[in-house]
């Protein structure tokens, strides 16, 4: 008896241990993005070479995520974890040092690749404390990453707004996170390979139950590309708000997000991850129909709230599935996390080409007509509900190797 309360004391430590971890990710990231203008114009270069820069960080993840697997079957998943949460915490400095448009290519090809294993590691962990738990969690995970990417910003912002220098705040910044992101490893499981275990291969291509799964997530992180980079200009253009209400469209859409997720698990718990993607689904339809025929303010904000409450918990939904979809789940979720950055990364490009051909109405009605895949292919995620999700039973199941 003592054995089983002690491994659930465990199970719940390092759910909180994961959780901050999380924050820590997500605030690397907000501390980030609100310094690129000060990046840019250290680096002295323009738009269009900065916009080649920014896509740097998405091919960097998508070449480093497959590699997450080797290193954590190599160190053990808390001291990967450990190493890589850390070496994405650093990386946030090197941006600001980039003193020309090749080196800040390279150093954000760094800080993908990092940011990309990290977050294989630390979803891999999520996942598995989520199948000892036996209950959802995973959207409440990535709801402290959104929640970690607001206080990043924030932070950002007002380092921005007192005219501090990017690197010094960046200095600070990571020195913070990478104490906080090295202290809460102490406490996630400590996953050892079993001794009979064949290391994972290097580079591998993912599962093709992953593809199917990162097929979903493609969808859902479309339709949050294009709505983070273009609700503002969807308002100040299509609607000709002013630059104030545009801002604060994509503000609500991100809140609307983080609160969608932190409370995700509790539905998911009920309803199962199925008819809980098919149902947000709908709601992502409903806010795309909304975006596409409003002719006033609120209604096109109504429209993104809807959207963002529609595809909230879909892309933690897709890690957990993939994570008991076969015989290696890092590489399975490295396959699902490499689709959606893909995603991240076409989206807000797409939406402005097509745009440009036609108008932003038409760019909103693809993103409408793929969130209907997400009701359309949900079953997809049925797999990743082998493990009954709200059964208190489960807490006790070992599956320690």
């Amino acid at each position: 008896m003592g054995n089983v309360v002690d491994e659930q004391r465990e199970v719940k430590r390092s759910r909180y241990a994961v959780a901050a971890v999380f924050a820590v990710h997500g605030a690397v990231t907000g501390s980030f993005a609100t310094r690129v203008p000060w990046i840019q114009d250290h680096a002295g270069v323009s738009a269009g070479q900065l916009g080649i820069a920014l896509a740097f960080p998405a091919l960097g993840a998508s070449v480093a995520m497959l590699l997450a697997g080797s290193i954590t079957h190599r160190f053990g998943a808390r001291n990967a974890l450990r190493g890589l949460i850390a070496l994405w915490t650093m990386s946030l400095v090197l941006p600001s040092l980039a003193p020309d448009l090749l080196t800040l290519c390279l150093a954000l090809f760094t800080y993908g690749a990092t940011a990309g294993m990290a977050d294989v590691a630390m979803n891999a962990l999520g996942v598995e404390v989520e199948n000892r738990l036996g209950r959802s969690i995973m959207s409440g995970l990535h709801g402290m990453w959104s929640a970690g990417a607001l206080i990043g910003s924030a932070a950002g912002t007002l380092a921005a707004h007192l005219g501090s220098d990017a690197r010094l705040h960046h200095v600070l910044a990571a020195a913070v996170l990478t104490a906080v992101g090295v202290a809460s490893c102490q406490w996630v499981l400590d996953l050892q390979p079993a001794e009979d275990e064949e290391p994972p291969p290097r580079f591998a291509l993912p599962p093709r139950s992953a593809l199917l799964i990162g097929a979903i997530g493609f969808c859902a992180v479309f339709a949050e590309g294009a709505s983070l980079d273009w609700s503002a200009v969807y308002l100040r253009e299509q609607l000709e708000t002013s630059a104030g209400l545009a801002a604060a469209c994509t503000t609500g859409f991100t809140l609307t997000m983080a609160v969608a997720r932190l409370a995700g698990d509790r539905v998911v718990d009920r309803f199962g991850a199925v008819r809980t993607v098919r149902a947000s689904g709908v709601f992502a339809v409903l806010g795309g129909l909304l975006i596409v025929v409003a002719d006033h303010p609120a209604v096109a904000m109504s429209g993104f709230a809807l959207m963002g409450l529609g595809i909230a918990v879909v892309v933690p939904l897709c890690f957990a599935a993939a994570g008991r979809s076969g015989s290696n789940p890092s590489l399975a979720i490295a396959g699902v996390a490499t689709i959606t950055y893909t995603s991240g990364l076409v989206a807000p490009s797409a939406i402005g080409m097509l745009a440009q051909a036609t108008s932003l109405m038409v760019s909103f009605c693809l993103v409408t007509a793929l969130s209907c895949g997400l009701v359309a292919f949900a079953g997809v995620l049925r797999p990743g509900e082998r493990t009954r999700i709200g059964r208190p039973d489960t807490v006790v199941a070992d599956r320690r190797p």
